[in-house]
């Protein structure tokens, strides 16, 4: 594992919103507080975040609330989306003057692009930002893969700082692994909850678990543990994290899971379930039977 400043649990934070899908302030700053006092980061507007459905306003909104509650005792990583370039600087810019530490941009998805599309909208939004840029592969929502061979000469380039990948493929996560757990300035993380201590076995720099939100301390341990070599704790919490995820991902779509998620989170009085447009909560009798659970 390097030196690699980018490194540890990032949670893909939910997006609590109220029942008329404002932004709900109160709730980012107690799950900001939560996330902080186990040592753990929030990557904002991720998939888990609803990223693709939070208005500039908002996002912009969350970005400084994260910062202000964070007080500097986590990194706060910004998620991008979208497929209008222009607007997409104009967040990033934003977020970064907000105080966001590193912005964390998935690939346009509306057409399928070629490799050199894909290296260059990469290459032009570093170029154009002046805070860091991590790429993000998440062939789920997507539904492209940036290949291996883009994603090295991508790290190249000097703010270009890691990849989040989100792809179920483990010779892929072996290939990334070894090309960046040599380097000081390209970090690996691991976006597949369910690999997160065999992808820091392998030496990658971080995980990024949806799980974390609802038990951030859990994945803190998991790290700490791979971290200094002690497999066999970091795989029991890996067994024991999977068996919490499927209360609320087993037989869900991604977006159904993510409601069932905010139930759980409901629960210890982090945020409500509402949703933005289009997505929408469980009937009550689903989500009486997560509580129930939890």
């Amino acid at each position: 594992m390097s030196n690699c400043k980018y490194r540890g649990v990032v949670v893909p934070m939910v997006t609590p919103v109220t029942e008329n899908q404002q932004l709900d302030v109160a709730a980012v700053e107690r799950i900001i507080e939560f996330f902080a006092v186990n040592g753990v980061a929030p990557l904002l507007m991720g998939t888990t975040g609803e990223g693709n459905s939070v208005s500039a306003t908002d996002g912009l909104l969350l970005v400084e609330t994260a910062v202000k509650a964070a007080k500097g005792r986590i990194l706060i990583y910004a998620g991008l989306t979208g497929n209008c370039f222009s607007e997409q600087l104009r967040q990033a810019e934003a977020y970064t003057k907000a105080g966001a530490d590193v912005i964390v941009a998935t690939l346009p998805s509306y057409y399928a692009l070629t490799e050199e599309q894909m290296y260059g909208y990469y290459k032009n939004l570093a170029d154009s930002i002046t805070g860091p840029l991590m790429l993000y592969n998440i062939l789920a929502t997507t539904h492209m893969t940036i290949p291996v061979d883009v994603v090295k000469r991508l790290a190249e380039h000097p703010n270009i700082v890691g990849l989040k990948d989100s792809e179920r493929d483990l010779e892929r996560m072996q290939q990334c692994i070894a090309f960046s757990k040599e380097r000081d300035d390209f970090a690996y993380f691991c976006g597949w909850a369910a690999q997160s201590a065999y992808s820091l076995s392998l030496g990658g720099d971080g995980i990024v678990p949806s799980t974390g939100n609802y038990v951030p301390e859990m994945f803190a341990n998991l790290y700490d543990a791979a971290v200094k070599g002690d497999m066999a704790l970091a795989n029991s919490l890996q067994d024991e994290t999977n068996e919490i995820a499927k209360i609320y991902q087993a037989g869900r779509t991604l977006g159904q899971s993510l409601t069932a998620l905010k139930v759980m989170m409901q629960a210890k009085g982090l945020c409500e379930p509402w949703m933005l447009m289009p997505l929408t909560r469980l009937s009550e009798k689903e989500e009486q039977e997560i509580r129930a659970k939890v």
